[in-house]
């Protein structure tokens, strides 16, 4: 049966379904389905604001109900949880009823959730992110996919706008055809999930790995036949990194397939996640393109190697954003006075 976690599904024995929108008050009023768009919101004329978030791999020195309290109490509307052993272990024997206390600690704070799978050693105590979707041996390719499976579950239990992933490194000695064969077969049953489950799989091109940019990410729809719950996952310090497009253009190119953003700040040529202000963003111009799309799913900022003083980081990364989405430049107008359709 499908879990999607935008439809009310059957409660449990309690009464509660353990997912994070069991306590709405009916009213999905401007709320985002299962794609990241909003639903129609009759009483706005402009986009809604965008809902900004925090990585837990950001925040790995705190226990993870602190570093969720920590977020609220900052007026965080999310979290990009990714699912490791010091927060929520996606090995764990007991991962269902963990799982359901988070779905519950999420709703009584108040917080959205993305599901992220870029845990360094969750699977290979000796090799980051090892093993990949692109490893020679095909049981260890199938652990990958089994780990991305059970994050589409564990999404669909917390009531997760989408699920984020990446594609690898392709190892030494295996050729390009092989490699994106490899990674299409092991998305295959990861799709599959993600179409039972109704949670969208978004893809994010990864500096180094074989899908590395936007063009790569379209490689895969092509390959894969255009799937219906195959997304987008878009890095904005990735496309001031590599990308030929600036990062507000590569939002709009993104927009009909963006399921999940992440941000921070990074420079030209090197992928390096910094706090804002200390690469070359503009940041403005690219939440204004962010907030023109209509995407309703969360911005998560991206800071995995700042954990040591994450609380600080979190604390400070907020109002940045905030001041940047309320510094957007003024849409042209028509000779009536309306905003131009063609911005």
């Amino acid at each position: 049966m499908s879990r999607n976690p935008h439809q009310e599904p059957n409660a449990g024995a309690d009464g509660h379904t353990g997912r994070a929108d069991d306590h709405t008050d009916g009213d999905t009023h401007g709320r985002a389905d299962v794609t990241g768009r909003p639903r129609p919101n009759r009483d706005a004329a402009a986009p809604l604001p965008l809902r900004f978030g925090y990585g837990t791999n950001g925040l790995t020195d705190l226990r993870l109900d602190d570093a969720l309290a920590l977020l609220a109490d900052l007026g965080y509307d999310g979290v990009g949880l990714t699912l490791d052993h010091m927060h929520l272990d996606p090995l764990a024997d007991d991962l269902a009823a963990r799982t359901r206390r988070v779905a519950h600690r999420l709703d009584a704070l108040g917080l959205g959730v993305t599901v992220e799978t870029g845990a360094r050693y969750v699977l290979d105590p000796r090799r980051k992110h090892g093993p990949s979707l692109l490893d020679p041996d095909p049981d260890d390719r199938a652990r990958r996919a089994d780990l991305l499976v059970r994050a589409v579950r564990v999404a669909a239990d917390l009531g997760a706008h989408a699920v984020h992933c990446f594609s690898g490194i392709t190892p030494a000695g295996t050729d390009e055809d092989t490699a994106w064969k490899r990674l299409a077969e092991s998305l295959s049953p990861v799709l599959d999930a993600a179409a039972t489950e109704g949670v969208p799989l978004a893809v994010e091109p990864e500096p180094g790995h074989l899908l590395a940019t936007l063009a790569d990410f379209h490689r895969l729809r092509g390959t894969l036949g255009d799937r219906e719950h195959l997304g987008l996952t878009l890095d904005i310090g990735h496309c001031q990194c590599l990308e030929p497009l600036t990062p507000a253009d590569c939002v709009r190119a993104a927009a009909p397939w963006l399921r999940h953003v992440q941000i921070e700040d990074m420079r030209r040529g090197v992928h390096e996640h910094l706090p804002f202000g200390d690469g070359e963003i503009d940041f403005p111009p690219v939440l204004d393109a962010l907030a023109a799309t209509g995407y309703q799913g969360l911005t998560v900022v991206e800071l995995p190697r700042h954990s040591h003083a994450g609380p600080h980081f979190a604390e400070r990364s907020l109002p940045f954003l905030r001041e940047a989405a309320a510094a957007t430049t003024p849409r042209p107008t028509n000779r009536s006075g309306e905003p131009s359709a063609t911005h």
